[in-house]
């Protein structure tokens, strides 16, 4: 049995690895270490690894996030992690040994359906659902009628020029340009709850905020801007079609792609309020899978291709058919529908019952 102490900044241990969260003068720690040590030679293939929660804050982070994703508050030592269990305390060998046995069997004889990957760590089939969650709620923020006003009413613009080549590439450019700015947007939330934590009252504040936005969106679908509505606003809106006259005025390809990509900026920073809610509960929920940096960035990523997914769609579409329509105030109240029950539907569970989403 491998006993390894894991210094700060070290790799994710392998799968199976049972993980030991201890601090120095805690005699239950000792203890544990003691019955750990005793366990070896009938369990040679078992891999240790401790954590000294007093001496690394890594250690010590880690072990709030898992305490919390698992309902166990406050974090004690010693705590045990293996695969997706917890066991907290450990009294002597009679008395505990036997409960951290059965942890250990229990994870040897979960069934092994699992495939590695770089970029999403272990999946499996009790975990597919984040990379299938995160799909699905970056499509659906995807279909944002703010951002979907736009870009159809760009590719309207771009389709009298009756080049294919030319329309695909400013028209790519804006997306790729939007996802490129949601991207930041959404890694500067990640890195504010990975730094902050999610709280109790922050967590609470994030589920009224959710259940707010998709009222009011909801509240669209049946009273279309009447009284407060997330939309870009009116006034925004000539300086928007100034930047896509500047586009569509350009002379050369270089220079109308460098003014979409400036609008498409432009964009993103306008319609903040449209897009505010999913973005933000969305890596709330994140961060408490207790992933590596890298690993997060890829699920950011993963989001970005859903959220991209839909507006590459409509450009491949109006490219290949070399027409497009305006989004119709029909269409924009039903996106608006579809954002709000998920913002709803959101933002009720993490307020009710936030451990589903951990």
């Amino acid at each position: 049995m491998p006993h390894t102490q894991a210094s700060e900044g070290a790799a994710p241990p392998p799968p199976g690895t049972l993980i030991v969260f201890v601090r120095d003068g805690c005699p239950h720690c000792s203890a544990a270490k003691d019955y750990l040590a005793q366990l070896a030679p009938a369990r040679p293939d078992l891999r240790v690894v401790y954590r000294p929660v007093d001496r690394d804050p890594e250690a010590r982070d880690a072990l709030s996030r898992m305490s919390r994703q698992a309902g166990i508050w406050p974090p004690g030592v010693p705590t045990f992690v293996i695969e997706d269990r917890i066991m907290v305390g450990f009294g002597d060998a009679a008395e505990s040994g036997p409960e951290l046995l059965a942890l250990l069997e229990a994870s040897a004889t979960r069934p092994a359906g699992n495939v590695e990957s770089a970029l999403f760590g272990t999946l499996d089939v009790d975990r597919l659902g984040l990379p299938l969650f995160t799909v699905a709620v970056g499509l659906i923020d995807g279909f944002n009628p703010c951002a979907t006003w736009v870009l159809l009413f760009l590719l309207s613009l771009l389709v009298r020029l009756r080049d294919r080549r030319r329309m695909a590439l400013i028209a790519g450019t804006f997306v790729l340009v939007s996802g490129a700015v949601y991207y930041a947007f959404m890694a500067a939330w990640l890195n504010l709850f990975l730094a902050v934590g999610l709280s109790a009252p922050l967590r609470v504040a994030l589920a009224v905020l959710a259940i707010l936005i998709g009222a009011i969106n909801t509240k669209d679908f049946f009273a279309w801007r009447q009284g407060l509505s997330l939309s870009i606003p009116e006034k925004a809106k000539p300086g928007l079609f100034a930047r896509m006259r500047q586009v569509m005025n350009a002379e050369s390809l270089p220079t109308a792609m460098a003014a979409v990509a400036a609008l498409a900026v432009a964009v993103n920073f306008v319609e903040l309020l449209c897009t505010a809610g999913l973005p933000a509960i969305y890596t709330a929920i994140l961060t408490q899978h207790g992933l590596s940096g890298p690993v997060y960035h890829a699920y950011l990523g993963l989001y970005i291709a859903g959220y991209i997914a839909d507006d590459m769609l409509m450009v491949v579409l109006a490219v290949t058919a070399l027409s497009s329509e305006k989004l119709t105030e029909s269409s924009g109240r039903w996106l608006k529908l579809l954002s709000g029950a998920v913002m709803l539907g959101l933002g009720l569970t993490m307020l009710i019952r936030p451990d589903l989403l951990g």
